[in-house]
């Protein structure tokens, strides 16, 4: 199941939360952008597997800068003032009780 907050700014991991591309790319910028980071994390796999750091070291900065520019990293997309809280445990955060309130409503099946 794909959780996203009910803000649209993360969606929910293994109970981590993770930054969403910035919502007001146009459809075509933001598909740009995907294929890009794609291309560096498929770099990066060659890079891994051809055991030069320096290679790693400059495909590692591709794939920085494709999510830095879907908003994923670096500044947030959103100009309300709320911190960041990505990569963070969503326990540890104000969504903790929208998350606790998904699973009491989806109790385990027995």
């Amino acid at each position: 199941m794909n959780l996203t907050t009910p803000d649209g700014r993360y969606f929910v991991i293994k109970g981590q939360l993770w930054r969403c591309s910035n919502p007001s790319l146009s459809e075509d910028v933001r598909q740009q952008l995907v294929n890009d980071l794609m291309a560096a994390r498929r770099e990066v796999k060659a890079a891994k597997a051809s055991g030069d750091p320096g290679q790693l070291s400059a495909v590692r900065v591709k794939v920085q800068k494709a999510k830095v520019a879907l908003g994923e990293r670096g500044p947030v997309w959103w100009n309300d003032g709320s911190p960041d809280f990505n990569k963070c445990q969503v326990a540890n955060t104000p969504y903790a009780d929208w998350y606790l309130s998904l699973s009491a409503a989806n109790p385990p099946a027995s």
